[in-house]
């Protein structure tokens, strides 16, 4: 089975629609749900309906900026928050976390690290767990470690990661975009890059047991027990 609780809720609020589109595909591509708005005229509205588990606020916001809608977050509820802002200095950092952020993240920021920063909250919040098992296999996020059938795998950084969000989304097919974009951060490198380090991935699996690490042939990729 695989530990992980349900995908966290995320409340993006943030105006730039290129940015906001990123972050929204990136973490739906670590398998949370996102709700993405343009600004936060209905932030009570989605805090009552949406639920969120974590809220992704920028600073710089038509009407209520980021600091406003914080308060707001804190007097109805217990999410968790990170801010983006464009700006560098050390009082906004300051201003924010003593306003009661949970972290801070200054544009321009890496996909990759604020989903890790996300799911970092998420997992201090109670609404992850650090330990992933498929089959045979177990994954601890929080050590780094992967074994096998009892018997530890040595993986590189980038292989570990990899490994890491295909069992997080066991028995799932994902195509080579999603795993470029969740894994390396972006969706224009080169797909062979995929097929690289899945190879790797699938080799090291097998030296201890049957395999896991599907290709399903012209969709993508599924780590799951069984089948083809």
């Amino acid at each position: 089975m695989c530990d992980v609780q349900q995908p966290g809720r995320i409340l993006l609020i943030e105006d730039a629609e290129a940015i906001r589109a990123a972050v929204a595909s990136a973490v739906t591509a670590a398998g949370h749900r996102v709700l993405a708005r343009e600004h936060g005229d209905r932030i009570e509205y989605d805090l009552e309906r949406f639920r969120p588990d974590v809220v992704v606020l920028d600073v710089m916001l038509p009407g209520r900026d980021g600091f406003a809608l914080l308060d707001t977050v804190r007097a109805r509820c217990g999410a968790g928050v990170v801010m983006l802002t464009a700006r560098d200095g050390v009082a906004d950092r300051v201003r924010g976390l003593r306003s009661g952020s949970d972290d801070y993240v200054v544009k321009p920021f890496d996909l990759t690290e604020l989903v890790a920063r996300i799911e970092a909250l998420l997992r201090r919040m109670g609404r992850l767990h650090t330990r992933l098992t498929v089959g045979d296999l177990v994954v601890d996020m929080d050590s780094g470690i992967v074994a096998r059938a009892g018997e530890p795998i040595a993986l590189t950084a980038t292989e570990f990661k990899l490994l890491a969000h295909l069992a997080a989304h066991r028995d799932q097919v994902l195509t080579k975009t999603q795993i470029l974009t969740a894994v390396w951060g972006y969706e224009d490198y080169d797909p062979n890059l995929v097929e690289v380090y899945v190879s790797a991935v699938r080799r090291k699996l097998e030296e201890h047991g049957p395999r896991l690490l599907h290709t399903v042939r012209g969709l993508g990729y599924a780590l799951r027990v069984g089948g083809r």
